[in-house]
């Protein structure tokens, strides 16, 4: 192999996200000798973010009903099928860095939040849902519901760069679509209306920001770009780059930036609606 060969790949396999998630893993084994079975089962004894990824979900999913071994066997073959889960969780987990003041480290969410590791567990329910093992799919949702308390449909599909602050209480129905860099808080419902089996649940633009506790409900459109004041209950359209608030939400300004689910200012929700 010629030197530009070795180094374009070497160049192709370095993965500066995995190199931070280990330097992270790496931090608290040197400060925290109690958790070093912790780092070591979960990130330093594995050489990529997708072995490690699998193990950690699988490590928190597993139940006697279906072991962790299990799982995590089973996450692996679907990793190797569908590699963009991957990358989409690479996508998620800078998307909880950049907009999560409380996240310090790029090991942090692999780790510890439950948010992100609910994300992580529908990508890998979505996959098998379409792949048509059904009932592998809604066991990881209700797993996923019991241990984070986040309960996403594994038919609906979700974009890159989603991030769930806090993810508790978190409830996204059958028909719903979630586009890209999505920010939601806690509480927040994606539901439908009545007792109808056709497309009935909200269709979620690029960077929206979602408040804690806001519903959506039914099958309405909420445009790229816009904002869902904490506690709204959403019952019509929302027209991209606004802002709605109240119950009923009605529309009360402009969204107030290019792409609200980035900047995560939940001042500019309260003064708007005061304004």
């Amino acid at each position: 192999m010629s030197s530009s060969a070795k180094k374009t790949s070497q160049i192709q396999t370095v993965d500066p996200v995995w190199e931070a998630v280990r330097a992270g893993a790496q931090q608290i084994l040197d400060a925290e000798p109690p958790l070093a079975n912790l780092v070591l089962s979960t990130i330093l004894n594995y050489d990529s973010f997708e072995d490690a990824l699998a193990h950690r979900l699988a490590t928190r999913l597993g139940h006697e009903d279906v072991s962790a071994d299990i799982i995590r066997q089973t996450l692996v073959e679907v990793l190797r099928d569908n590699p963009v889960i991957g990358e989409a969780a690479r996508a998620d987990l800078a998307a909880t860095m950049e907009r999560d003041p409380a996240c310090h480290r790029a090991v942090e969410p692999l780790l510890f939040f439950k948010g992100y590791q609910a994300i992580q567990t529908h990508r890998f329910a979505h996959a098998m849902f379409r792949a048509g093992r059904r009932d592998f799919a809604l066991y990881l949702q209700s797993r996923s519901s019991q241990v984070f308390q986040v309960d996403i449909n594994p038919a609906v599909p979700m974009g890159r760069g989603i991030m769930l602050d806090h993810g508790t209480g978190l409830v996204i129905g059958e028909t719903a679509v979630v586009g890209d860099n999505v920010s939601m808080l806690q509480n927040v419902t994606l539901g439908g209306t009545g007792k109808s089996d056709q497309d009935r649940h909200p269709k979620i633009g690029n960077g929206v920001l979602i408040g804690a506790g806001a519903k959506v409900l039914g099958n309405i459109v909420v445009g790229d770009c816009s904002r869902i004041g904490a506690g709204s209950v959403v019952l019509k359209e929302v027209p991209p780059r606004t802002t709605v608030a109240g119950v009923p939400a009605k529309v009360i300004g402009e969204a107030g930036c290019a792409q609200p689910a980035l900047i995560m200012d939940q001042m500019v929700l309260v003064h708007d609606t005061n304004g």
